[in-house]
């Protein structure tokens, strides 16, 4: 494995890295709107997603030589499609004129379900992005020794 090669390791696992913050961060937006009341299911908030997709597109200014190989980008945040759930409650200030809110669709038990994995998997990259560094520092040992 080459320089090259412990480098597109690194920038594969940085982009993991800041895709899974969007994660966790749009996870924690998730559970702070969690109870969240709206008048409308257009204006109550609903479970959010990032849409992740490979890197596949040149990097500007880098020759073929040193494109990543691959690697992960956010490339939106998608709105849950699930129907919110609709209480007839007159006495809430929330409520419409029909005396109906709408409860946000978000499921905290479920939201911390995926940030447990979230954070796994930004400790994963971590741990590949230590192992790259622990192999070049080896490198550079082992060529200095000669």
């Amino acid at each position: 494995m080459g320089t090259a090669s412990l480098d597109q390791v690194l920038t594969t696992a940085a982009s993991g890295m800041s895709a899974q913050t969007t994660r966790i961060n749009t996870i924690a937006s998730n559970l702070a709107n969690a109870g969240t009341v709206g008048s409308s299911e257009e204006g109550t908030y609903h479970t959010k997603y990032p849409i992740f997709s490979e890197v596949k597109q040149a990097i500007p200014g880098l020759s073929p030589d040193d494109q990543p190989i691959g690697g992960v980008q956010v490339t939106g945040i998608q709105e849950s499609q699930k129907p919110l759930q609709r209480n007839y409650d007159p006495g809430n200030p929330s409520a419409n004129e029909e005396g109906f809110i709408y409860m946000s669709n978000v499921n905290p038990i479920e939201e911390m379900t995926n940030m447990i994995s979230a954070s796994r998997e930004y400790q994963a990259n971590v741990d590949v992005m230590n192992t790259t560094k622990n192999l070049i520092m080896q490198s550079i040992n082992v060529i200095n020794s000669k």
